[in-house]
């Protein structure tokens, strides 16, 4: 994702008059302004993202949703740095969907910081440059003499002095600035950005106060469930419905048909699951009735998947040439035989559940051709898109609110609990809460996929990477394959190795597949990062100082190069968090003893880089201990929440950990695993010491969401491998003979 973001087509100021003599200030692709129409609002009526009242507190719109990556908190400091207020004045709201007005709405893929760091700024310096206008006029000087300072413009010369509340109401009459004409802040002035600052929310939060989709309440409110059919893309046969409609509070009992169709494994939106909803006055009244449901199902196409076979198959196609050449330059084969040493291996890793803390639930309520929504999607704009086209209900006429998500991780990109909750309140015509639980959620899923690499490279006589060979099995039909699942061409070493080749064959499935946090770069990481190490060793060679020396190789002529593009992989950046990891975590220096041992990892990913350096011990029951965890990295010139960020480092460190403990495996197409104790989190007494570093370079910000997970599995195996001389090459531990202790 690019940190380009087109102001001339995309963005444009307006400006709202509120009562109270409060202005409020919005982004929009059609321009308009007070001034140009006096006395008149648009066709619509927009939530705008400044407000700013006579008292002079000041409200911000937070335009994203808020899954628990901080954004909202982060996206309005961006603003209020530039309006040059003071932060105990911001209140912070939470935007409803209006892509019209806030421009792209949606968590995923890291990309709320590089989309939003620009376009936010000048907003807030758009609106600090009209009070100043308002103050300028007012007192009869040039605005060159006037500044701001903490909600304030001062005038020296004559000692005066305007809080923007006085200011609001004649801003509104001025035809704003162009958004790239603003002057931003030096960032030696910052002064909310780059220092921490808490989650608005944690009150909320800690107190118990509503305000996460699961604690939507609306009054007359009835309570679904849906059995879905156990094996995906199933069909209702039959249901003893008659039954279930006489228990006690059920209102209602519907067999939903579905809407998968044969682009639903490879699509994007999946649409709904056959099934059979229980709406009833409470949600234990629903559940319980869920227990006498006995539905007949059609399992489909499903029921003759097995994992068993899928692991049987992968082996097979690793034994022929790959279906489908991705990237080949250099002759790698031939220089596999004359080199020095060649490594030969195969990993492998399983599918994977998101476990979102809060499981899917949205409401939605249905009258006079209009919907409402309250939902916890991490796109809500596609699931209106979608809701509209599965229910014929013209968009216009559906209203989204974004309720703070327990968690996403990539599981609330896809919106099927939100179309399933607007057909069930259409059917209704009231309002319905639909709450999966956690069973539904673990079951029916949209998994990460998995995959067998057989990998195959080798070192000259003086331990240099000469030539690297890959074969991927993955899932899919022919060069279709599932979400997630594919290698790109340019992943690294591609381009920095002599002699290259990446190949893949498709296994066919029948299942939901999707994004999982850092999508496709949560597996291939811990593959490339491991075997990486392997060949270190294999060569006599220190793991860090075999990178460093890759990184520093003359790139293949067909490898794009451009160290000013953050969406390539800039070399020095990586050799600059792998050197600070290496410095802070004792790499150099560190021991060797029994039982005991460091790894390292790396990885480039979604405009970020990390480094990882992983202790651990292992008892003789092959008990694995990780101890301390010490990690680098570089996201460019500014860490705008310090706090926030530090978390989401953590986070992905603890969730890399929890991924190396999970599988999802299938029998005769029903998924094995039902709950937490079959797919666990890492506990936490099994949570490590972390500790954080940062290395600034002179690039525009980005997320860090996704990078801070990749490097922690494949530096945790290695440092088992340092400690036991033992190698994980398939995943869960447990598939390798381990366990966290």
């Amino acid at each position: 994702m690019s940190n380009n973001y087109d102001l001339d087509r995309r963005s444009f100021l307006k400006v709202t008059v509120l009562a109270g003599g409060a202005v409020a200030l919005g982004l929009y692709k059609q321009p308009w302004s007070v001034a140009q129409e006096p006395g008149r609002r648009p066709a619509f009526v927009p939530v705008a993202f400044i407000r700013i009242d006579p008292s002079g507190v000041v409200t911000l719109m937070a335009k994203n949703p808020e899954i628990g990556q901080g954004v909202k908190t982060m996206l309005p400091m961006l603003i209020a740095e530039e309006l040059d207020v003071d932060w105990n004045d911001v209140r912070i709201e939470q935007a409803d969907v209006h892509p019209e007005l806030f421009g792209p709405q949606f968590a995923g893929g890291s990309t709320a910081t590089p989309i939003n760091w620009d376009p936010l700024r000048r907003v807030g310096a758009a609106y600090r440059q009209m009070l100043v206008t308002a103050a300028a006029q007012a007192w009869g000087v040039p605005e060159s003499e006037c500044t701001t300072n903490c909600g304030k413009v001062l005038h020296a010369k004559s000692s005066r002095m305007a809080p923007y509340g006085q200011l609001a109401a004649k801003a509104a009459t001025l035809t704003p600035p162009d958004l790239k004409s603003v002057h931003l802040k030096d960032p030696k002035d910052y002064r909310i950005i780059g220092k921490s600052h808490p989650s608005v929310d944690n009150r909320a939060i800690v107190t118990g106060k509503p305000i996460f989709g699961i604690d939507v309440n609306l009054p007359g409110m009835l309570h679904a469930v849906i059995q879905r059919c156990p094996v995906f893309g199933g069909k209702v046969k039959s249901a003893n419905i008659d039954d279930v409609s006489k228990l006690p509070g059920v209102r209602k009992v519907l067999v939903i048909e579905g809407t998968l169709s044969s682009d639903s494994v490879a699509g994007w939106e999946p649409g709904m699951e056959s099934g059979v909803a229980i709406l009833a006055d409470s949600c234990w009244q629903a559940q319980s009735a869920r227990k006498n449901l006995k539905v007949e199902w059609d399992y489909g196409r499903g029921a003759s998947q097995n994992s068993d076979d899928f692991t049987k198959r992968a082996a097979e196609l690793l034994k022929s040439a790959p279906a489908h050449s991705v990237r080949s330059y250099g002759d790698a084969d031939a220089t596999l035989k004359s080199a020095t040493k060649v490594l030969d291996a195969v990993y492998a890793y399983p599918f994977l559940a998101h476990g979102t803390l809060e499981p899917q639930d949205t409401t939605a309520a249905y009258s006079d051709g209009k919907m409402e929504i309250w939902t916890t999607s991490q796109m809500p704009a596609q699931g209106q898109a979608l809701v509209s086209h599965a229910l014929g209900i013209d968009p216009a006429n559906i209203t989204v609110h974004m309720c703070r998500a327990g968690g996403g991780f990539g599981r609330r990109l896809m919106n099927d609990y939100m179309v399933e909750v607007a057909w069930l309140a259409k059917q209704m015509g009231k309002p319905v809460k639909l709450v999966w639980s956690r069973e539904d959620d673990i079951a029916h899923d949209a998994y990460r996929p998995g995959g067998t690499i057989g990998l195959k490279a080798g070192v000259d006589a003086h331990g240099r990477l000469v030539a690297w060979s890959q074969h991927l099995i993955t899932f899919g039909e022919g060069k279709t394959l599932v979400q997630s699942g594919d290698i790109g061409g340019d992943q690294f070493p591609a381009g920095r190795v002599p002699n290259y080749s990446l190949g893949m064959s498709a296994i066919p499935l029948w299942l939901r597949c999707g994004a999982l946090r850092a999508p496709g770069d949560n597996a291939y990481a811990f593959v490339q990062q491991s075997f990486l190490d392997e060949l270190a060793a294999a060569a006599g060679r220190d793991s860090l100082d075999f990178q460093l020396e890759i990184l520093n190789a003359a790139p293949d002529p067909g490898t794009k190069v451009d160290p000013n593009n953050p969406d390539l992989l800039n070399p020095e950046r990586m050799k600059g968090v792998l050197e600070l990891v290496a410095e802070k975590s004792g790499w150099r220096n560190r021991r060797k003893s029994p039982g005991r041992g460091m790894g390292l990892g790396a990885h480039f990913c979604h405009l970020g880089y990390f480094a990882m350096v992983v202790e651990v011990s292992v008892d003789s029951q092959n008990r694995v201990t990780v101890h301390h965890v010490w990690a680098a990295g570089d996201i460019g010139s500014q860490i705008i929440n310090p706090a926030a960020a530090e978390s989401l480092c953590c986070g992905g460190i603890i969730e890399g950990l929890s991924h190396m403990q999970q599988e999802i495996t299938l029998t005769n197409g029903h998924v094995d695993q039902a709950n937490y104790h079959q797919h666990p989190m890492l506990r936490m007494r099994q949570t490590p010491a972390i500790e954080i570093f940062w290395r600034k370079s002179e690039f525009p910000p980005t997320g860090l969401g996704e990078p801070a997970l990749p490097p922690i599995l494949p530096a945790a195996a290695n440092a088992i491998f340092a400690a036991t001389g033992k190698r994980i090459r398939t995943l869960p531990l447990m598939r390798s003979g381990f366990s966290f202790a």
